[in-house]
């Protein structure tokens, strides 16, 4: 009780950095005692720990072999990536991302897989904290990016969530003033198109012409350059793999439903049927991207526009992981620059801690629970603004080029 007088006095600016520079810092420690121990990028044996970060490199080695196609085939990848352990394993790891993104692959299998594990980690976390401070218009938004709890989850696999957000962030940090270069930043997150579906959307209804020029024309030539470097057989090899991915991992519970981070992931895990679930997912997800598109086409805030989009990205589609959620940092940023956090939606904000991690103890997707709660904080300034929403249902509006 007397530590509260205490902290009454303390400037909350120094309370945030003391705390967010403690827990980045204990982040620090704990990743550097699991590498040292050998829970963590090599196992005793000097062999990679099987994470995902094994399936990039493999497949990396693969497009640098002039085998690109084989990574898409799930017995090579594997036979593959029990190269690159050392051992065999059962778990599936496989590749079911577009051609595009074997260029990433291909850079960091040219180097040795330590290193290529530690800067991709160490460059996306980076990326992503310096888009999150520069949303916030605050540099101490860095730390605390790097301290949220959705952090020590990307970092241990070795997963590409910073990646997504710092695109994710980076498009819409510039979507107003440099509509071009946020068009770019769209193309390049093609290579997550189920991060991507609500963007081309957004873009159409709210008349930002420009950018959606400019993300459709990238998105292609990116994977058309793709097609001419690896083959253009990978793109049907990534369809093939994506169809059976969807199969393994959304109907036959390939990963265990608490893993699926998703309105879909928990009706699943509660004993709901795959058809129950799917027409549930798909009702979800087309009530909150036609509120997100119905709120852009209002006079709302660009910061709250902003933050119900990234907060609603991982809302809509039925396949996303706990490492997906750095992008809830980017909705969290745009809420700052439209305003401090008052104390309800702090609360709100801090529970999206133990939301996150509980999963991993629990037999549902909790860490959905943290999409929801950020989402909480958007609904809730949404409502108390002044706002008219067009009646974007009664009449079809006229688009304007921007």
């Amino acid at each position: 009780m007397i530590a509260l007088p205490i902290l009454r006095r303390v400037e909350p600016d120094k309370l945030i950095l003391a705390v967010t520079l403690g827990l980045s810092l204990g982040y620090a420690g704990l990743f550097g005692v699991t590498f040292m121990s050998h829970i963590w990028i090599l196992d005793p044996h000097g062999h990679p720990v099987v994470t995902d970060f094994a399936a990039f490199w493999t497949a990396g080695r693969q497009a640098l072999n002039g085998t690109a196609a084989a990574a898409y085939d799930f017995h090579r990848e594997h036979a593959a990536e029990i190269a690159t352990i050392g051992h065999p394993f059962a778990r599936t790891l496989g590749w079911s991302y577009p051609p595009a993104f074997l260029f990433v692959a291909a850079m960091l299998a040219s180097l040795p897989y330590t290193a290529a594990f530690l800067i991709w980690v160490t460059t996306t976390l980076a990326a992503y904290a310096s888009v999150t401070a520069a949303i916030a218009g605050r540099s101490l938004a860095f730390l605390v990016a790097c301290a949220a709890p959705w952090v020590l989850m990307a970092l241990i696999p070795g997963q590409n969530g910073f990646l997504t957000a710092a695109l994710v962030g980076a498009a819409l940090l510039f979507l107003e003033k440099r509509p071009s270069l946020a068009g770019i930043f769209l193309g390049l997150l093609s290579y997550k198109p189920q991060f991507g579906i609500l963007f081309p959307l957004v873009l159409a209804f709210a008349g930002y012409w420009r950018t959606f020029v400019w993300a459709g024309a990238s998105a292609l030539f990116l994977n058309f350059l793709a097609g001419s470097v690896f083959g253009f057989e990978t793109m049907g090899a990534f369809l093939h793999a994506l169809s059976g991915t969807a199969q393994s991992h959304l109907v036959q519970w390939g990963v265990g439903w608490n893993k699926l981070q998703s309105a879909y992931g928990l009706l699943r895990s509660v004993g709901a049927s795959s058809e129950i679930a799917w027409a549930a997912q798909a009702l979800f997800s087309a009530s909150t991207a036609a509120a997100v598109v119905a709120y852009w086409r209002g006079n709302a805030p660009f910061a709250l526009k902003a933050a119900a989009l990234a907060c609603a990205i991982p809302l809509v589609t039925p396949y996303v992981f706990v490492y997906d959620l750095p992008v809830l940092a980017v909705a969290c940023a745009f809420l700052f620059k439209h305003h401090s956090f008052d104390r309800t939606e702090f609360w709100l904000l801090a529970a999206t801690a133990p939301c996150v991690f509980a999963f991993l103890w629990l037999p549902i997707p909790s860490a959905l629970f943290a999409s929801v709660a950020v989402a909480a904080v958007v609904v809730k300034r949404a409502l108390s603004e002044d706002i008219a929403v067009p009646q974007f249902f009664r009449t079809m509006p006229q688009y304007f080029p921007r």
